[in-house]
């Protein structure tokens, strides 16, 4: 056995190293390793291959005996006469990836060597880990990456659909049992009251990822409370003591109360009751006997909330305490003095009371007015709310007032609708619905609360840059008590992405653009992201007026991204290629693919039509359905009989295919046809007919069942007229008879697949009446390695004559008869219709043409000849010449087609 290496021995001392190989490979997959030796020729016997895997041997073998192969390994001894001696791993794990190394040596001298590096990739999968925050103090949420690998990976965060921390680069160092990489990340957070409606997003990208891997963390919130310890004064010292512990505004509502004495804890029940703002409050009590108030020392109130590790307390001193209450042990003397002073001050109170009275209600007037809240997001055409919460004493009497910038908003909701246009012509500012809430009691009985309220949809034009205003004033004043200015807000609007579109190639490179536009967003930052099987893409730039985020007249944006990649990866229909496009108004990134030029084709109904235009019972049935916008032309069509919903069998005549027609840039059209005798017609109630369409887009074929239809068709001649003259120019016609109005034709000529032709169409009154259409499509195959034809007609020239009965391939259609042969070569050609004379033919002693004869010459001389060339140099060869024509109707229900084929070269 011999294959190819260096001839001279003296090359056989240099090693031909490779350059390093890397596999990805997933676990569990078999993985092949190559290594093969392509020089001159020498004896295989004396060859000797050894694989290593990090240092130790696997597999040797020599000449083409395999010594040694350990266990997991095996190679195709039938692939070492090409010098093929690949190693193949079976069920890869994670102890067999790493370095493996294929060495060659010939008579003890190494000739070739490679280095091959496995790499296992295993996805990672999410999972929160902490979730619970404390409001208005920095807290930390985890999220934990577990079973991938390799261990690089990368974290991001998103808070409420933007991105708060970008993806950084991760090494993993901790395994688990069985070899995989788990990591945790997380992000540290002052959380505020806005956080409790914002989502928070942990992302990471891996390269065993074809997108990026999310997890939603929805934060549990925690609000401490606000502790306050005091007493309440008892007669003496040697009485009870009455301690008082306010715990306000924390949540959420389970909290634990302790009371602790130098160390030791002191049982109490709870009492808890609702507080203003959402939140809870709750007041503990505690008499310290007399053995308790000797002891002295310190009382803590103690509370403790679930996860958070510190409790809060608030500290009372017993031994201060005491000496404040001894300190305030009045004499007889000064407790005159007190109430001589408190008679003073009740004097003045009376004097100043009537002074004050007009005052009172100004006083209960003040009031508490909050900032405008705002929605955490701003999205164009969807409803927003901003709110402002007002608290004192006489709410009930407060009114509140809105404005755009420094415009007046009046309530538009009854003329203008969520779902109308926000700008009528009358002159309005938009959506907007003004809300106020009734007087509530807050939570110290005290006051009222009342919330103002204006509901919009937000219009670019209109609120692009605006802030609300809004004015606190009484009812019947003109002052305004307080005014609130909101912050300016970003509006969002979500773009709108196509699906990715491929451009052809513009020169020979054969390197294809693939385009992704979105339009209609705002703001301008947009992001595109291009992945391919196996990583991510870079794009391109695109032209200049298209490089950067462009307005359109109503202030949103679009943009385009395109990426490159070869034609050949794309026509294989087996590479995805997928789009990203983040925006900060989207939650997820939206995501377009394609799998290249692969189209799907669309099939229409059946369509039946008799054969004949004479309509009689005993003509035969012709079924048809159309094929449309597939790549690649190759399909396939079968026909099927289904008897009574149960049995179903194929018919044998699978029927004519006319086309693949190229239509568009890499699309292409076809009609399916099925000629039905009248047996079968008589029995089609309770026979239906499918047709099943198969192509490489298609997991499953498409099937249409026939459905029972019948029209009106022109008369139509069963085949074409052909004239043949010099140089290969072939005229082809076809004369339809009677229909109105007038019948649509569309020639075509190729191969394999056709290409449209140009032809003419004259209409002219018959000799009985009758309107004729004429239709004539000139051809002449271009020059090059002549074809059948060429030959055909050069063999005439040489005077070597001989008649083709068989020309037309269409099933029950006579072929074409030589009628005319001329001295200067030209040959005439004439469709032979059954069941009509022969045509004379004009001896070699005639001079003159009959008249007949030049008028069918004039007809023939058409100005635009189509040059057609159905060569294929990819088989060296050239195809047979095929000549279409598709005559379409609105009496027909599906376009008829007459084909004439290049007749075969007899040998």
């Amino acid at each position: 056995m011999k294959f190819k290496v260096p001839f001279c021995f003296s090359l056989l001392i240099v090693i031909k190293h490779v350059s390093p190989i890397e596999i990805w490979t997933k676990p569990y997959f078999s993985t092949l390793l190559p290594c093969s030796l392509s020089e001159e020729e020498i004896n295989s016997s004396f060859l000797e291959v050894n694989w290593f895997h990090k240092g130790l041997g696997i597999a040797v073998i020599a000449g083409t005996n395999v010594i040694h192969i350990k266990e997991g390994f095996s190679v195709d001894q039938s692939a070492f006469s090409n010098g093929t001696f690949s190693l193949t791993v079976h069920n890869t794990t994670l102890s067999q990836q790493g370095e493996y190394t294929c060495s060659i040596a010939y008579n003890n001298s190494e000739l070739y060597s490679s280095n091959i590096t496995v790499i296992i990739l295993a996805p990672p999968s999410l999972t929160s880990l902490s979730t619970m925050v404390v409001l208005h103090r920095e807290n930390e949420i985890k999220c934990l990456a577990q079973g991938f690998t390799p261990p690089l990976i990368y974290f991001s965060w998103m808070k409420g659909g933007e991105e708060v921390r970008p993806p950084r680069p991760f090494t993993a160092v901790n395994h688990t049992s069985d070899g995989y990489f788990w990591a945790v990340s997380s992000l540290a957070l002052t959380p505020t009251a806005e956080d409790k409606y914002i989502n928070f997003s942990c992302v990471v990208n891996h390269a065993a990822l074809q997108k990026p891997l999310a997890i939603e963390l929805p934060l549990n919130f925690t609000q401490l409370p606000t502790v306050t310890l005091s007493t309440i004064p008892a007669d003496s010292p040697s009485s009870p003591l009455t301690l008082s512990c306010d715990i306000e505004e924390f949540y959420p509502k389970e909290i634990t109360v302790q009371w602790v004495q130098n160390g030791s804890i002191l049982p109490d029940p709870p009492l808890v009751l609702p507080s203003p703002g959402g939140t809870f409050r709750t007041r503990h009590f505690r008499t310290l006997n007399k053995e308790e108030r000797e002891r002295s020392g310190e009382v803590q109130c103690v509370v403790w909330q679930p996860s958070v590790p510190e409790p809060i307390s608030a500290t009372v001193d017993l031994f201060i305490t005491d000496t404040n209450e001894e300190g305030i042990v009045l004499t007889k003397s000064a407790k005159a003095s007190v109430a001589l002073m408190i008679i003073s001050l009740v004097l003045v109170l009376l004097l100043c009371f009537g002074f004050s009275w007009r005052k009172r209600d100004e006083k209960q007037k003040s009031l508490s007015v909050s900032g405008i809240i705002l929605p955490p997001r701003v999205i164009v055409g969807q409803k927003g709310r901003v709110t402002v919460s007002v608290e004192g004493r006489r709410v009930d009497r407060v009114q509140t007032t809105w404005f755009l910038n420094d415009k007046l908003i009046s309530d538009t909701s009854q003329t203008v609708t969520e779902k109308g246009p926000l700008l009528p012509p009358g002159g309005e500012v938009g959506y907007y619905k003004l809300h106020t809430q009734r007087p509530l009691l807050s939570g110290n009985g005290s006051t009222q609360q009342l919330l103002s309220s204006l509901s919009f949809i937000p219009h670019l034009s209109i609120h692009k840059g605006a802030v609300f205003k809004c004015q606190v004033s009484y009812m019947g004043k003109d002052k305004v008590v307080v005014e609130r200015v909101s912050d300016k807000f970003t509006l969002l609007a979500a773009p709108k992405v196509s699906d990715i579109q491929l451009t052809d190639p513009a020169d020979s490179s054969g390197i294809v653009t693939l385009t992704a536009q979105a339009s209609g967003f705002h703001p301008d930052i947009i992001t595109f992201r291009w992945f391919c099987q196996g990583g991510e893409l870079s794009p391109v730039a695109p032209p200049a007026p298209l490089s950067a985020p462009r307005p359109d007249a109503q202030g949103f944006f679009s943009a385009i991204s395109q990426c490159k990649l070869p034609r050949t990866e794309l026509e294989r229909g087996e590479t995805k290629v997928w789009v990203t496009v983040h925006h900060m108004a989207l939650k997820q990134p939206i995501t377009r693919e394609t799998r290249g030029f692969i189209k799907r084709p669309h099939v229409s109904d059946i369509i039946s039509y008799p054969a004949a235009s004479s309509h009689s019972p005993k003509d035969p049935l012709i079924f048809g359905c159309e094929v449309t916008g597939f790549y690649p032309p190759d399909i396939s069509v079968s026909w099927w009989r289904i008897i009574e919903e149960q049995d179903e069998e194929e018919i044998e005549e699978c029927g004519d295919i006319w086309g693949p027609l190229l239509t568009h840039p890499s699309t292409y059209r076809a009609t399916a046809t099925l000629r039905v005798e009248s047996s079968e017609k008589r029995e089609r109630e309770k026979t239906r007919i499918a047709c099943r369409v198969m192509h490489c887009s298609l997991q499953e074929p498409i099937e249409r069942q026939w459905q029972n239809s019948h029209s009106d068709a022109p008369s139509i001649p069963s085949s074409l007229s052909v004239q043949w003259k010099k140089w290969g120019i072939g005229v082809f016609s076809l004369t339809l008879l009677g229909g109105h109005p007038k019948a649509k034709l569309l020639w075509a000529a190729g191969g394999a697949t056709l290409s449209p032709l140009v032809s003419t169409e004259s209409q002219v009154e018959g000799e009985d009446g009758t309107r004729e259409l004429k239709s004539v499509c000139t051809i002449q195959r271009s020059s090059g390695r002549g074809g059948q034809t060429d030959r055909y007609i050069n063999s005439q020239r040489n005077r070597h004559t001989h008649l083709t009965e068989e020309a037309v391939t269409n099933c029950g259609i006579d072929g074409i008869e030589i009628v005319d042969e001329k001295d200067d070569g030209e040959i005439k050609m004439e469709q032979k219709r059954p069941g009509t004379p022969a045509v004379k033919r004009r001896r070699e002693g005639e001079d003159e043409e009959s008249e007949d004869e030049k008028k069918r010459g004039k007809e023939s001389d058409i100005p635009m000849t189509n040059t057609v060339n159905v060569r294929r140099e990819d088989k060296g060869g050239s195809e047979s010449l095929r000549v279409s024509v598709e005559i379409t109707h609105p009496a027909l229900a599906l376009p008829i087609y007459r084909t004439w084929t290049e007749p075969q070269e007899e040998s």
